[in-house]
């Protein structure tokens, strides 16, 4: 007879403990396995793939010159000044978190002398990372939007999008998650029209997700003019913008020209929210530092808002982690950190651009067909190539270059790697690499299905 170990420690019979009831198999043996997200799987395949030369192009980081994670000099002084310095205590924030950090984060999106900032109807709240700002915008929706009625959407996402935004809300118990078309493959940026008649559709008190800058994921933007009718319709049909801001500055180089759409939105007195990340325009990777704003129509509100936010928090993360966003304070408030922050912001821009504008010189030597002044267009962390999903597979199977399956990729990846450094994770590459393989790919599927003629 086997023998199993009593709850007192001593043996008894696995007779003995079926017969109490007590079930030997887990009680997650009926889990399923969920869907791995798409870029789980891809860098999956890529570390499974022995070549030598593979290379992956969907990082989320930006990369410097020799072709590591770029964290400015400035910061990484600020970091080792915060951890020897004796007069900081380890203690617990407030929910809300550091007040230096919120009051610099607030006004770097809306500027100091924003309207909504000066009446005290303007809340923020500091949160873990970019995915935990959506997170507690969704709660705040759920629980206290439009609170006379039933609110439970629809909320509307870009397409394409971060993978994760659906999941966010829907965790949130926000089940109503549509699509409006943003990418038009036919010519290769914003499809404004489309767009707009997916908008028009739209019931009343809907929310918008809305990227302010650098369109993740494939960086781009909707012009001022564009944004302005697009205002006009949000104003018309009462619908609530929810603004991504998850690295102000690194779309133009200027951080006020990549909250311009807030700032209209605020000016023009709308309710917002704008989920905010420091990660990529400080270097803070792993450090989680984000922020929630929220502008509110009358300081009235501001109160109730605020404790239903801190109520939420509590439930979410408790209290948020200090060091990155003590890092992110100390710059914004001191002026000349603060300009050479912004140099080191704009440095970062130009080298992306001149990897897009290599890339697309190289694509037009080899003979690509088609035009590709799309690449040069956009901004941001990622580029649009407007490959399709064949050729992309293609791409991965066939030259073992790696990039998301709608075409979009990490311009940063195609920086020159370091010697030594072929079996990286992020394993950048010369632009000849990507370009001679897009070459072979298009020349191939344009037997079958050729790119539209730009």
């Amino acid at each position: 007879m086997r023998q199993t170990c009593n709850s007192d420690g001593g043996v008894g019979s696995t007779e003995n403990v079926q017969a109490r009831g007590i079930t030997l198999l887990s009680i997650f043996v009926d889990t399923p396995t969920a869907e791995p997200n798409p870029e789980t799987k891809l860098l999956a395949d890529f570390k499974t793939d022995t070549h030598l030369s593979k290379v992956y192009l969907a990082g989320r980081e930006y990369l410097n010159k020799e072709g590591q994670t770029s964290v400015s000099p400035l910061v990484g002084k600020i970091m080792q000044q915060i951890c020897t310095d004796p007069t900081l205590c380890p203690e617990y924030p407030s929910s809300f978190g550091l007040p230096e950090f919120t009051r610099r984060a607030t006004e770097l999106v809306l500027g100091r002398d924003c309207h909504a900032i000066v009446e005290n109807r303007v809340l923020g709240v500091q949160t873990v990372g970019c995915t935990g700002a959506v997170r507690l915008g969704a709660e705040l929706l759920k629980h206290w939007y439009n609170v006379s009625g039933v609110w439970c959407g629809p909320v509307y996402l870009s397409s394409p999008c971060d993978d994760s935004l659906a999941g966010i809300f829907e965790a949130a118990g926000i089940q109503d998650v549509r699509r409006y078309r943003y990418w038009d493959t036919e010519q290769r940026g914003v499809g404004v029209q489309k767009m707009m008649e997916d908008l028009e559709m739209a019931p009343e008190q809907s929310v918008i997700v809305l990227s302010a800058s650098a369109h993740c994921p494939t960086g781009s933007d909707l012009s001022q003019k564009h944004w302005r009718l697009l205002t006009q319709l949000m104003v018309r049909c009462r619908f609530f913008p929810f603004f991504l801001l998850p690295a102000q500055g690194l779309c133009h180089g200027d951080v006020q020209q990549d909250a311009w759409p807030v700032r209209l939105c605020a000016s023009l007195g709308m309710e917002l929210l704008c989920a905010q990340s420091f990660s990529h325009s400080f270097g803070l990777y792993g450090e989680r530092v984000g922020h929630l704003l929220c502008v509110l129509k009358q300081s009235s509100t501001l109160l109730a808002v605020q404790s239903q936010a801190e109520k939420q928090v509590r439930a979410l993360w408790s209290r948020p982690s200090v060091r990155g966003a003590r890092v992110v304070a100390t710059v914004l408030s001191n002026p000349a950190h603060h300009v050479e922050w912004q140099e080191g912001v704009k440095s970062m821009v130009e080298r992306g651009i001149l990897v897009r504008e290599r890339l697309r010189e190289k694509l037009r030597l080899l003979g690509c067909p088609g035009s590709w002044d799309h690449l040069i267009q956009q901004g941001g962390l990622y580029c649009c190539t407007g490959l399709n999903v064949q050729q992309v597979e293609f791409l991965e199977k066939r030259r073992h270059i790696y990039l998301h399956p709608n075409g979009c990729l990490n311009p940063q990846f195609c920086l020159a790697a370091p010697p030594g450094s072929l079996q990286r994770r992020h394993t950048p590459k010369l632009a000849v690499w990507l370009c001679l393989s897009t070459h072979r790919i298009i020349r191939v599927s344009c037997l079958r299905s050729p790119l539209p003629s730009l």
